[in-house]
């Protein structure tokens, strides 16, 4: 059985025929957040119900906890120093590990009032940090700690690098989750899967055009539907194509909202993240465990996407 569902011909351009999808690593409950640090030639994710976040060392071909407890982290990204972006669930905040090796906050409070609890994060070319804040880390005890939201909604926010001020740019999602902006940067997409709380309703990315002053959005449109599962986490590649999570497989759709083509996982698909020397090497989180695949794409901007 092939490990690609080929429906475009624009995809056979993105994959390498030879090379095999591999299981890293396995052992987790619900792995989230990949990231790739160059630097150190490895990759950190999160086991959240775990409260842990591992590492897999691509020179050694090993891995192992990274750091736990940590606070029920979810997304990770980096910033242009190089430094990993997370979101905490428990903190209920956006945070820096620091080349001290001290976890430091960046947000945890949008007009005086609680964060619900960050889900995924990404840096734009400025400096700002752009992240979602859906409510499930607050949901329960399994993903975090149950509490009410304060803010009362899930929302998508700026983090200004000059002053650390945090506004909302998107307040239209359900649940926005993953997010990542398009090479150029004139449009923010955003999943939606608030199908978790609201029975029926569709597990969409949104595109939202990034306005001229750079800081705030327009109207979104729906770019695409997942037909399996939910939209979790997505990046976008140097050409502009898509690369989700589904419940079945990497789903890739061209610029134009065109699914092109399938990467068939046997776990249901939570994230994703460029690495390797070339970036050139897919980072798959799903479900219990890390997979990988080498592929024949890499990311928008090295220095901003990789996570």
């Amino acid at each position: 059985m092939s490990q690609y569902d080929i429906l475009d011909q624009r995809f056979k351009a993105l994959i390498n025929g030879s090379a095999k999808l591999e299981q890293l690593w396995t052992g987790g409950r619900w792995t989230e957040g990949p990231v790739y640090v160059p630097a150190a030639r490895h990759v950190v994710w999160s086991d959240i119900p775990n409260d842990r976040i591992l590492r897999y060392d691509e020179v050694m071909g090993a891995a192992g906890v990274f750091e736990s407890p940590v606070g029920y982290h979810n997304g990770h990204t980096l910033d242009f120093e190089g430094r990993i972006i997370a979101c905490e669930h428990g903190g209920r905040r956006v945070s820096r590990l620091d080349h001290d090796g001290l976890w430091r906050p960046l947000a945890d409070r949008f007009d005086g009032k609680r964060l619900n609890s960050p889900n995924d994060v990404v840096v734009k070319s400025d400096g700002s940090i752009w992240f979602t804040d859906p409510t499930y880390g607050i949901d329960s005890d399994y993903e975090g700690f149950a509490a009410p939201s304060e803010i009362n909604a899930s929302n998508v926010y700026r983090i200004d690098p000059a002053d650390g001020a945090v506004t909302l740019v998107a307040g239209d999602r359900v649940k926005p989750n993953g997010l990542t902006f398009s090479p150029d940067e004139s449009v923010l997409y955003v999943s939606d899967t608030g199908g978790s709380h609201v029975p029926g309703l569709p597990p969409t990315i949104t595109a939202y055009s990034v306005n001229p002053d750079g800081r705030s959005l327009s109207e979104g449109r729906v770019f695409a539907t997942c037909e399996v599962g939910m939209f979790d986490g997505f990046r976008v590649d140097r050409q502009g194509n898509i690369f989700a999570s589904s419940g079945d497989s990497v789903r890739v759709y061209a610029p134009d909202g065109t699914l092109i083509g399938r990467i068939l996982i046997p776990e249901v698909v939570s994230n994703l993240c460029f690495g390797g020397p070339k970036r050139n090497r897919l980072y798959i989180t799903a479900t219990t465990s890390l997979y990988a695949i080498y592929v024949n794409s890499g990311p928008a901007e090295p220095a901003n996407r990789l996570g």
